[in-house]
């Protein structure tokens, strides 16, 4: 099917600005455009506070959402996309309060290192040891330990996976649920999604490319399974997980097979793939239905497994 008209209007409001391509910019000026475009009003909530977490590499920015006066919430460890080089706490903000607010939870959102000045594992780092002190220090957050769950959206997504896999191996945090949203897990271009839909839809192969070059720090760092979930050997064990695709976005298909190894690893998966709208229509649910009703199942996904781990 063809972008449905919600989606075409937002990309055509994009393509009048004349912003250049990511990838034929320096970082610095792409994450200007970046912020400017992708930040999106949420709606008001108990208490929106901006917090530091400490860390041997420097203290690490956050910003902690709660929805209500409630002494004790589930939490959510939110990471934001943008390719591991654009995007930050106020990208990522309209995205944390609808899933604050949706989901009855806590949010904390992360502004971890990005490349190419901090290359992997730096922003893994950042992610991981930000859940790992949620987890460590839960009555500071108005959180149980284990009432944790991570999320994020394309490469918020990679982290997320990434986390989840350090988690489980580490053995420490205890996470309940992954929430990943087109999530970036694999660098391999030759996909039927990365060749049809390689440009056009805002996301394209050739930013893709970039963003990993950017990112990774040598060749090596391609076998990862921290660096690129997809290299993975063994999927068991990992937090149950809702994965949300879309049709015209090169990550579509990688999305889906994560997925189905998650299946076949016997870990609970819902897949949902939306079709007709494109990489990054998640974050616009005042604009595009598909994404307001894509919040609503990522909302609904995180109160099931919140209320699961609580029994």
């Amino acid at each position: 099917m063809p972008l449905d008209s919600q989606s075409q209007a937002f990309l055509d409001y994009l393509s009048s600005l004349g912003n250049p391509p990511s990838e034929k910019i320096s970082p610095q000026e792409a994450r200007r455009n970046f912020s400017k475009i992708f930040q999106s009003p949420g709606p008001k909530l108990e208490l929106v506070e901006d917090r530091f977490i400490p860390s041997i590499n420097g203290e690490i920015p956050i910003r902690f959402y709660k929805s209500s006066k409630s002494k004790k919430l589930p939490l959510l460890v939110w990471f934001h996309g943008g390719g591991m080089i654009l995007g930050d706490l106020d990208s990522a903000d309209g995205i944390a309060r609808f899933l604050c607010a949706g989901a009855e939870c806590s949010v904390v959102s992360v502004d971890y290192r990005l490349a190419p000045e901090n290359k992997f594992p730096a922003g893994l780092e950042d992610s991981y040891n930000v859940t790992k002190w949620i987890f460590d220090h839960s009555n500071d957050f108005d959180t149980e330990p284990n009432q944790i769950a991570v999320g994020g959206d394309s490469a918020g997504g990679n982290l997320a996976a990434a986390v989840s896999i350090m988690s489980r191996d580490k053995k420490l945090p205890y996470l309940v649920h992954q929430l990943l949203v087109y999530p970036m897990l694999d660098c391999d271009f030759t996909t039927d999604s990365y060749i049809h839909n390689s440009e056009g839809y805002l996301l394209t192969k050739s930013s893709m490319k970039s963003y990993w070059n950017y990112y990774l720090a040598n060749e090596d760092d391609k076998n990862n399974p921290y660096a690129l979930p997809l290299q993975l050997k063994d999927y068991s064990g990992l937090p149950s997980a809702l994965i949300i695709t879309t049709e015209f976005d090169p990550l579509r298909d990688e999305g889906e097979l994560y997925a189905k190894r998650l299946k076949d690893s016997n870990v609970p998966v819902v897949y949902t793939r939306y079709d007709g709208v494109f990489h990054g229509f998640f974050g616009r649910p005042t604009l595009i239905d598909k994404g307001k009703k894509a919040m609503a199942e990522a909302c609904l996904s995180l109160r099931e497994a919140f209320n699961k781990s609580a029994k």
